[in-house]
């Protein structure tokens, strides 16, 4: 009898030491696949949440059928209110009776039901709610047409949802900016005009720990997207639709944000297909789609003499088609602070204009920009960029300039890597541009980057240039 008890209590010995063993090598992959603080890793995330409340339309969708794993969810339709989601009637106030309401409960979801288009004026949703409110978008939310009758109290945006944390925002629905009109309206369209901004479509604004995925928004005013002032923000699953000559219609624009993830995203549209700029850190983007449009760019940043920092970015597998740049960093002369610790990787281009660009004499002005060519120097200050890295990009370029390091001559760029690049032309050669870029190339890269400087030695002093003579400015071609 003594035996056998000692026989079992070994046998429970090792099972509890091969648990924990376990237990720690899961916690060690966990913890190299977490890119930040608090920030889940960016694979298998899409649909790991099994609690997660599922809308069934049932008969109508005007009474919708709760389906819930977790606790018991409360719905509060905007129906239920006084939405009618015609397209034509107001339904604001509707939106924010209902918003207050569901903001009160927990376990509460705000519905826009499916089937039915909303007509929603410039509206601010503003938290703090209670606990794992979910924002259910089934139907399209629209926006007023004219901008004469827009809202002036709200000229820069339109839906703000702002002081919230552990919010979902989900629902497979639209958002439509109704921006044709204000695209016509803008002096990129029409050179009489006086510059003017335009309201951005959708705002999360002052929020952490938020989960935005399966929406669309299109035909923005101007931004589709901005995510300001936030941590901690999951976005996947956002399809962006624009036509390619909609002015300043980024997709996705980052703003002093922190631990963001954006993944699984197609953006066509008429500017950056995401944007990113000052006072953003640790920005993970993955498998991103970008056609129309500008590319994926940091920036910009350094306007009007303005410190800009941006540090920790990745892009990991994208595919850009037919934009009229690839992977950029911009920044205006004069500008102050600096970008850091990027890498761009597994990126495909197809027929893209300037694939791979750090334009640091950036200047979208209607009147021209202070010493905007490169080789006169009179700006004492720059935005600083080192520390980028770009790797196993590979396409076809549209201009023969496939990669073009346009530094400060004042501030050079430096530690730029080349690794595994193979950028061709159909019809032609390919060249990389280089203006003061310190870095290296090592493995295949085609074309050949010889221009790259190795340390700030070598050149690069203040002083007045000519661009014929200047023996610092080099094109190497294929």
């Amino acid at each position: 009898m003594g035996g056998s008890i000692s026989w079992l209590i070994t046998i429970l010995l090792l099972l509890v030491t091969m648990l924990a063993n376990l237990r720690a090598r899961g916690e060690d992959f966990d913890n190299e696949l977490s890119f930040s603080n608090g920030i889940q890793p960016l694979e298998g995330d899409e649909e790991d949440e099994q609690d997660e409340d599922i809308i069934e339309s049932g008969f109508s969708s005007r009474f919708p059928v709760w389906r819930s794993q977790g606790a018991g969810r409360i719905p509060v339709n905007v129906d239920s209110f006084g939405a009618v989601g015609d397209g034509d009637t107001d339904d604001t106030k509707a939106f924010l009776s209902a918003w207050e309401k569901a903001c009160s409960l927990d376990n509460a979801v705000f519905l826009v039901p499916e089937q039915r288009r909303y007509k929603v004026n410039a509206t601010r949703f503003r938290g703090p709610c209670q606990k794992k409110l979910i924002i259910q978008i089934s139907g399209t939310i629209v926006a007023p047409e004219e901008p004469k009758t827009w809202d002036p109290k709200n000229p820069r945006v339109w839906l703000v949802f702002s002081n919230l944390e552990g919010v979902k925002i989900q629902g497979g629905g639209v958002i439509d900016g109704s921006g044709s009109k204000w695209w016509a309206a803008s002096c990129k369209i029409n050179k009489t005009n006086p510059c003017r901004g335009a309201p951005t479509a959708l705002t999360i604004d002052s929020s952490s720990n938020l989960r935005v995925k399966d929406l669309t928004i299109q035909s923005a005013q101007q931004i589709h997207f901005t995510i300001s002032k936030s941590e901690a923000a999951r976005i996947s699953g956002i399809r962006v639709k624009s036509p390619r000559d909609s002015p300043n219609t980024d997709g996705i624009h980052i703003s002093e944000s922190t631990d963001i993830s954006i993944q699984n995203c197609r953006i066509g549209t008429g500017d950056d297909c995401i944007s990113i700029v000052n006072g953003s850190f640790n920005i993970k983007m993955k498998r991103i789609e970008c056609g129309p449009g500008h590319g994926i760019s940091i920036g910009s940043l350094g306007k009007d003499n303005s410190m800009g920092v941006v540090t920790g970015v990745v892009l990991d597998m994208a595919t850009l088609t037919g934009t009229t740049n690839g992977l950029r960093i911009k920044t205006w002369q004069g500008g102050s602070g600096y970008v850091r610790s990027v890498r761009f990787e597994n990126v495909i281009m197809n027929d893209v204009e300037n694939p791979i660009i750090i334009d640091q004499f950036y200047c979208d002005s209607q009147t021209t920009c202070k010493n905007q060519v490169p080789f006169v120097i009179m700006q004492t200050s720059a935005v600083k960029i080192s520390q980028v890295m770009y790797r196993n990009i590979q396409g076809t370029s549209k201009t023969p300039k496939a990669m073009n390091f346009a530094c400060s001559d004042t501030v050079p760029c430096s530690n730029i890597v080349l690794n595994n690049i193979n950028l061709e032309r159909e019809n032609g050669t390919t060249e990389t541009f280089c203006n003061c870029a310190m870095g290296f190339d090592y493995g295949f890269v085609r074309p050949a980057a010889d221009c790259l400087r190795i340390d700030e030695s070598s050149g690069c002093s203040s002083g007045s240039l000519n661009a014929q003579n200047d023996s610092r400015l080099q094109c190497t071609e294929l």
